[in-house]
């Protein structure tokens, strides 16, 4: 497997390049979190009492990353790929890894969705709204929430990669 490239965010650009930069900072930390491990190590929930674990983090942003960019912002009919459990009352789940899911899949999963988040990103502007939740959200909102989201889940994800391997750092 290549090393992920986990570029720095430039330090004096504008609005939308630093958030752009900071969400595909933070995406690639989870990618570089994942990567090297075997099917096994992925699933472990290797902080108990949690049942988190990396395949499901994985699992849960491309779910994420279809609900804020497709569905939310686009207003596409985006059927879960992940769905969530069964009562959950969410539309991001993703976090349950099933018997017969293969990270390869779920990984091809998240970058596909980071490709079309990416495309229904490229013609708008910041300031550029979809309905929600009986207003509007902008697309600056969005991504503000998608780097809080992704910042939250590589502090996660770089405590199980550390419990599984040993392994820390970026």
């Amino acid at each position: 497997m290549t090393h992920t490239e986990r570029p720095m965010p430039p330090l004096n650009a504008d609005e939308r390049t630093n958030l752009e930069s900071w969400l595909d900072f933070y995406r690639a930390t989870v990618a570089v979190k994942c990567e090297g491990l075997a099917d096994e190590q992925v699933r472990d929930a290797s902080v108990p009492p949690s049942p988190l674990t990396l395949m499901g983090l994985v699992q849960h942003l491309t779910e994420v990353e279809r609900n804020w960019f497709r569905r939310v912002l686009a207003a596409e009919d985006a059927p879960p790929v992940h769905a969530a459990p069964a009562g959950s009352g969410g539309q991001d789940g993703g976090f349950e890894v099933s018997a017969d899911a293969s990270f390869a899949r779920a990984l091809a999963a998240w970058q596909d969705e980071i490709a079309v988040s990416r495309a229904n990103c490229a013609a708008r502007a910041l300031e550029d709204t979809a309905p929600f939740m009986g207003g509007e959200v902008s697309l600056r909102w969005i991504y503000t929430h998608m780097i809080g989201e992704y910042a939250r889940h590589s502090g996660h994800a770089d405590l199980l990669r550390e419990r599984i391997d040993g392994s820390t750092g970026a």
